[in-house]
């Protein structure tokens, strides 16, 4: 399975990305192998729609579930519509993330953790 974590740096070390659309970093790990790649997330700069953006980002990656801490309405639908699961991370680094979501004790989001930014920053 394809996961992506919101991440504060490019590497399994890295803490996770407390933001979705405004991280720094996406890390892609396969979960059988723990293969990764960075992405830089070129949608944090953008002036409003980031979440969307870091979305679209992450459906042309092919990835199956997303785990971040906050995700909001825009990005969530569309990965509610592409049928991608969303998990809430927990305070750690990403490798630590990835463990607990290989062992099923990641929360799951339904519904958006906050009311997105639109353009703020």
């Amino acid at each position: 399975m394809k996961i992506a974590i919101s991440s504060e740096g490019d590497n399994l070390n890295s803490n996770v990305n407390s933001r979705f659309g405004r991280a720094r970093y996406f890390i892609v790990v396969d979960t059988e192998s723990m293969n990764y790649k960075a992405i830089g997330n070129t949608a944090a700069s953008s002036a409003g729609g980031a979440g969307t953006k870091a979305a679209q980002l992450l459906l042309d990656e092919g990835v199956d579930s997303i785990i971040s801490s906050n995700v909001g309405p825009n990005a969530l639908e569309v990965f509610q519509a592409a049928g991608i699961s969303v998990y809430k991370s927990i305070n750690d680094t990403i490798e630590k993330n990835v463990e607990e979501f290989k062992k099923g004790t990641l929360e799951k989001i339904e519904l958006p953790t906050n009311n997105g930014h639109h353009g703020e920053h």
